[in-house]
């Protein structure tokens, strides 16, 4: 397995639409392990193809052990409901973090690894992250969603509570 390098803003790739993928083989299994080595090493929850150059229709989450790792191939919210703002930032905004409105529930529709079909639900942080992986996949920066960006200071005190 590698860690790849993240494309860091600002760069056209991150403000493009992917491309659906139509291939399930050993690449693409190595490039979800690959993406999956290169979250963990730079401790983030989730991280989509664009951010490691590739666009592809592809985005992996994994905010807890809990949850386990949701891979995540030509993904389509099919529900969401509710509404929550909580800080986020991305691996290719290093340093900087913004409050962001979301849903507070999302129910997908996503492919595996091997091309099957599955549908996921998840509430809270867990669907923020899979939210904004998703948005990553048609060119959304969480960026252009901020409300109110956040500093180091207020950031720490947030991690506190």
């Amino acid at each position: 397995m590698a860690i790849l390098p993240i494309v860091l803003a600002p760069n056209d790739l991150l403000e493009k639409k992917c491309e659906k993928v139509d291939v399930f083989d050993k690449k693409l299994a190595k490039l979800l392990d690959d993406m999956y080595e290169t979250m963990i090493k730079e401790d983030g929850v989730g991280l989509a193809a664009p951010q490691v150059g590739v666009g592809r229709r592809i985005a992996i989450v994994e905010i807890d052990e809990e949850t386990g790792t949701l891979e995540m191939i030509n993904p389509k919210v099919i529900d969401y409901k509710g509404a929550a703002v909580d800080i986020e930032g991305c691996l290719s905004f290093p340093g900087l973090y913004g409050e962001v409105e979301r849903p507070d529930y999302v129910k997908i529709q996503a492919q595996d690894r091997d091309g099957n079909w599955y549908e996921a639900e998840a509430k809270d942080f867990f669907a923020r992250a899979i939210l904004h992986e998703m948005d990553h996949l048609d060119g959304v920066l969480f960026t252009s969603k901020v409300i109110r960006y956040i500093d180091e200071e207020e950031l720490e005190g947030y991690e506190e509570e």
